[in-house]
């Protein structure tokens, strides 16, 4: 006899490989719990060598059921072999999957079982039947326990193996007390029923007959069991026998609750006959028919309308069969609700009707039909969204499709918020092209109530792409008229912190003003510099594009000392937290270049200033930048000398062209090489004369 323990670290969580798991596809959690278990043993019990052998054909198990042993044995390899033909019976389903919150990773060692009891509830006996293995779950582990068939207590034998004769026996040479419980509160007619055992049933029911409505401490009476295993001999038995099947656990579950969640056809019928309530709601209000309809069962259905289920029925949540139905994408069982009078517009507490709730999850066919029914697609829930918001936000663009012809526009104006802005929100790229091309205003704005819900108080569409990165619906709403000038904080800035070199073209192609400002952050000179301090091709590009050099030489102090800059600590680190530690007040270049985060790059950033500037003069503060390292003398006599007429020719046009027509330079009349030049990128005429 052994005695192992494993541990089981959230069962039914993890994502399995798609690639190994095809060869345990049609094996429950608990068949794999059991093959683990098995394979743990054997490896348990095993010599190194007998375990490499046992590992070379088997698969690795520890990925699918998500089971580790605590003892330090090493990891298996991963060859690929078929799993076993003939995997165990699925173990009792009733216990918990996962471990508490709260459970230790290495719980101290306890004492090792040394006999199978009627504790343990979950047990297969081995292929051979020479062997039970038991297992039960304690703070969150498993502890395993091995003994021979022939050692195991004749009355629990009997029971798990269905013995009637054994048992008939047992009781007779009165050797067992049938009343007593197990810690789980379970009489041996509990575990006979959950076995699915009806001779066993008939010999313990002889001899103790009261006992066939006994509850466990979960409330658990033999039929419910029996119905949860899907026995349908013991529960037909159970209820001739006078089995009260309105009974209900300690989430208030009824026998035929039970079977409608478990599909069980046959079992309800049974129930129904016998007298079953239709009406009886589980403790969050769901009621049998709810159950049916979640598991999209057409005949069970039917079968609880005939014996008087509601079909108004609602739970706590406000939500009815129909818009289980809808929830559900159960088209069939939808359409013949709505025949029985099931209201298409119902509607749960928060306001979202069954139309809102298929458009949700993409239930493309049902939402058809709904339509069809004349679904009110109108109709938004509390938060004024429509079942096209919905649909948009996830990406469901077929149903967008069909709610765009009949979708009141004023309704959508109403709301606060355009499907556009969720669509662009979760990058929906399909769908904000079937929106724009269905004429969607790509400038509407957020209401202040859902703007003031983003922390950068966003109001556009396009602001939302370009907080995203995203450069095809970016380009998409540009193209179809999407004004760069709208938001509070303007889409250049969040592109150029972004660092995202092709969204900045394109804003600036469409006319995003660089000189745009912080409203946070007041500065003398345009906001994007602060980005791009370090990027010194996106700051030329801005220079290039009508951003304003001359105000980076403003200054309050000019050739006068400056006094020391005050910060206040955030706490953050960064480029743009060290501007946000500054003073409040409006922030000049000079005390912006200074940080020292930044002051390593004053000499080329003032460099690429002085080519669209004409003479100026410069502060005390950059003048001591300049002479901070000889590398930048250069730069300093640069800004000393007066400028060349070609200069001061090119920044004369640059001024009278204006920054719109800067950015739109491409598309103005003028030589090729003029444009060049006016971009900084030919100094002379020396090719043109």
């Amino acid at each position: 006899m052994a005695a192992a323990r494993v541990s089981v670290p959230g069962m039914g969580t993890a994502v399995m490989d798609t690639e190994d798991y095809s060869a345990y596809a049609n094996m429950t959690d608990d068949q794999l719990l059991q093959l683990a278990i098995e394979r743990s043993l054997a490896e348990t019990n095993s010599t190194p060598r007998q375990n490499q052998a046992f590992c070379s054909n088997m698969q690795p198990l520890d990925r699918y059921s998500r089971v580790r042993r605590t003892q330090n044995f090493p990891p298996r390899a991963n060859p690929s072999a078929n799993p076993p033909a003939n995997p165990p019976a699925n173990p009792p389903a009733n216990q918990p999957a996962h471990p508490p919150a709260n459970a230790s990773a290495n719980p101290p060692i306890e004492k090792k079982c040394t006999k199978i009891n009627r504790d343990a509830q979950n047990h297969y006996f081995s292929k051979d039947n020479n062997q039970v293995v038991a297992w039960t779950r304690h703070n969150g582990f498993l502890r395993v326990t091995v003994e021979s068939a022939k050692n195991l207590d004749p009355f629990l034998a009997a029971i798990w193996n269905g013995d009637a004769k054994a048992l008939k026996g047992l009781i007779q040479a009165a050797s067992k007390n049938l009343t007593e419980p197990n810690k789980e509160g379970w009489l041996p007619l509990h575990e006979t029923a959950y076995y699915g055992h009806v001779e066993c049933l008939k010999v313990l029911l002889q001899a103790e007959p009261q006992t066939i409505n006994i509850r466990t401490l979960k409330n658990q009476t033999p039929l419910i069991l029996a119905v949860g295993r899907k026995h349908l001999s013991c529960v037909q038995f159970l209820l001739e026998k006078d089995a009260d099947p309105n009974l209900a656990n300690n989430q208030w579950e009824t026998p035929l609750y039970k079977a409608c969640e478990k599909g069980f056809e046959d079992a309800v019928g049974l129930l129904l006959r016998f007298g079953a309530s239709t009406t009886k709601s589980c403790v969050q209000g769901g009621t049998p028919l709810h159950e049916a309809v979640r598991q999209k069962n057409l005949e069970i259905c039917k079968m609880l309308l005939q014996a008087g289920a509601k079909i108004m029925a609602k739970n706590i949540y406000g939500i009815d069969p129909v818009f289980t139905a809808a929830q559900c994408g159960t088209t069939d069982v939808l359409n013949f609700l709505l025949m029985k009078g099931g209201d298409v517009n119902t509607a749960a507490n928060d306001g979202a009707t069954a139309l809102f709730e298929a458009s949700k999850n993409g239930h493309g066919e049902t939402v058809q039909m709904l339509l069809s029914r004349r679904a009110d697609v109108n109709k938004s829930n509390k938060a004024g969204l429509l079942p096209i918001h919905i649909a948009a936000k996830n990406g469901h663009d077929g149903i967008v499709a069909m709610l765009i012809p009949i979708t009141s526009r004023a309704k959508v104006k109403r709301s606060g918020i355009s499907p556009l802005h969720l669509a662009a929100e979760r990058n929906r790229d399909d769908v904000v092209e079937i929106l724009v091309d269905a004429g969607f205003d790509v400038n509407a704005t957020l209401s202040n109530d859902w703007s003031k819900m983003y922390e950068d108080r966003r109001s556009t569409a396009l602001y939302c792409t370009v907080a995203n990165s995203n450069i095809e619906a970016a380009s998409m709403l540009l193209e179809a008229g999407a004004s760069p000038n709208l938001d509070t904080f303007n889409p250049l800035l969040v592109a150029v912190r972004k660092g995202c070199m092709e969204i900045v073209q394109l804003l600036v192609k469409h006319g995003a003003n660089v000189n745009a400002i912080l409203p946070t952050h007041p500065t003398s000179f345009p906001a994007a510099l602060i980005f791009c301090l370090k990027y010194l091709p996106m700051f030329k590009y801005l220079m290039d594009n009508g951003c304003d050099a001359l105000s980076c030489f403003k200054c309050d102090y000019g050739s006068n000392p400056h006094p020391p800059i005050k910060t206040r600590r955030t706490g953050r680190e960064g480029l743009f937290c060290a501007f946000d530690e500054l003073t409040e007040g409006t922030v000049q270049f000079c005390e912006i270049v200074s940080s020292p985060l930044v002051s390593g790059w004053a000499g080329p950033l003032i460099d690429i200033l002085l080519d669209y500037v004409g003479n100026v003069k410069m502060c005390s503060r950059l003048n001591e930048h300049l002479e901070s390292y000889i590398d930048w003398a250069h730069i300093k006599e640069k800004s000393m000398l007066p400028c060349t007429l070609m200069h001061l020719c090119r920044l004369k046009i640059r001024k009278c062209l204006g920054m719109y027509r800067l950015q739109r330079i491409s598309s103005l009349p003028l030589p090729g090489r003029l444009m060049k030049f006016l971009r900084h990128e030919r100094e002379s005429f020396r090719d043109i004369l």
